[in-house]
Parts: structure tokens; C-alpha cells; sequence
């Protein structure tokens, strides 16, 4: 059967700093991100010897540690290429970038780059408790849309593809910033890795009959 892995970091600790320390980094993808991963493949395990037991008094909570475990891997996976040192990222995604269909899509479906900008922030910042702000492809519609993402898991969409996600978890920030995540969110515009986020766009977008509604 096949297990999930912890992607390797596509840059070292301290890439990312001054917005995100190396602790906090380190910490974030060897401890977090590690056991989000080991919980999937438990999970996957403890599923298979109810199977084989015939045993299904603790379905529920297994369906929902799997959904919660591989969440928490898919968008942390999503989370590391997302970002880039301050020196190559931040900024608005622009033409003479290579970025130009990603920043029209963006103009297109929220007005404005600072419209968009703006609704990303809040989503990612009013999480209760633990949660993310995404940008996603909505394959229905072909347009893009900002999900508020609860946990890893809660209060999305069926079928739309994550293409920028914020992690608003305490453990992104709370050694740095404290209580302050209003200004971690802010600071993580700083480090958005625009290309990367341009090539899951395009790469969303060209998956025909991803959600077959109809025969």
C-alpha cells in the first residue's frame, strides 16, 4: 500500500527570515508537518485492520482523522513551494514576471489584486481557532475563489484545487509574532513565491472533467 512521505523543504531554516525564523520553520516542517504525515499513514493502517476484521465501531473517527491527517499534509505540502526568500518573492503577480495569466485571473474573479488581497488576508486571519486562508481554482465556474479553511479539512468547496494557501495555526507563528496574527498574515505577502502559484493556476486549469456532474 502506498504511505505518504514529508516532502524535503525547497530551501534551507533560515530562507524565509526575517518574515519566518528558522525555529519556527524547522520546528513547522520536521515536528508539525512529520506528524500530520505519520497520522495519515496510521490512520490508513487502522482502516485496513477493520477491513480485515469486519470491524466498524470506529469508522467515524477514523474517516475523520484521515480527512484531517492527509488535509494537513496536502496543504502543508502546497504551503513550503508557496513561499521563496524576500529578495525573490512578494510583491503583486505581474506580466513582465512570466505571471501575467495568474494576475488577470485574479483581476477577473475579485476586481483587483488589492480586493483579492484584502479578502485572502481576512480569511486567513478570522479563522476561529486553528485554520487557513486559500486561494483556489473552482473548476465549475473556471474562476478563482478565496476558502476559509477551518482545521486542515472544514468549510470548503468539493472540487476546487488549492493554489496559494496562509497557514493561520499558531504553530506558524505564535514563537515570532505572539498573539499578533493579523500581522504574520500581512508579512507572509512578503514571501509569496508568485511563480509557483502561477504554475498550480495553469496546471488547475488544464485538468479537463475534474468534477463529472452530469454523464
Amino acid at each position: 500500500m502506498p504511505v505518504y512521505t514529508l516532502p524535503d523543504l525547497p530551501y534551507d531554516y533560515s530562507a524565509l527570515a526575517p518574515v519566518i525564523s528558522p525555529e519556527i520553520i524547522e520546528l513547522h516542517h520536521d515536528k508539525h508537518h512529520a506528524a500530520y504525515v505519520k497520522g495519515a499513514n496510521d490512520t490508513l493502517e487502522q482502516l485496513a485492520e477493520a477491513r480485515d476484521k469486519e470491524s466498524w465501531g470506529s469508522i467515524n473517527g477514523l474517516e475523520k482523522n484521515l480527512a484531517f491527517h492527509l488535509s494537513g499534509h496536502i496543504l502543508h505540502s502546497i504551503y513550503w513551494q508557496n513561499m521563496t526568500g524576500p529578495k525573490d518573492g512578494g510583491g503583486e503577480p505581474l506580466a513582465q514576471d512570466g505571471v501575467g495569466e495568474l494576475a488577470d485571473a485574479i483581476t477577473e474573479s475579485f476586481g483587483s489584486f488589492a480586493h483579492f488581497k484584502a479578502q485572502l488576508s481576512k480569511a486567513a486571519a478570522t479563522t476561529q481557532g486553528s485554520g487557513w486562508g486559500v486561494l483556489a481554482y473552482e473548476p465549475l465556474s473556471g474562476r478563482l475563489i478565496v476558502e476559509q479553511v477551518y482545521d486542515h479539512q472544514g468549510n470548503v468547496g468539493q472540487g476546487a484545487t488549492p493554489i496559494l494557501v496562509f497557514d493561520a495555526w499558531e504553530h506558524a507563528f505564535y514563537l515570532q509574532y505572539r498573539n499578533q496574527k493579523v500581522d504574520f498574515i500581512e508579512a507572509m505577502w512578503q514571501v509569496v513565491n508568485w511563480q509557483d502559484v502561477a504554475r498550480r493556476y495553469e496546471a488547475a486549469k488544464s485538468r479537463a472533467d475534474v468534477l463529472l456532474l452530469a454523464p
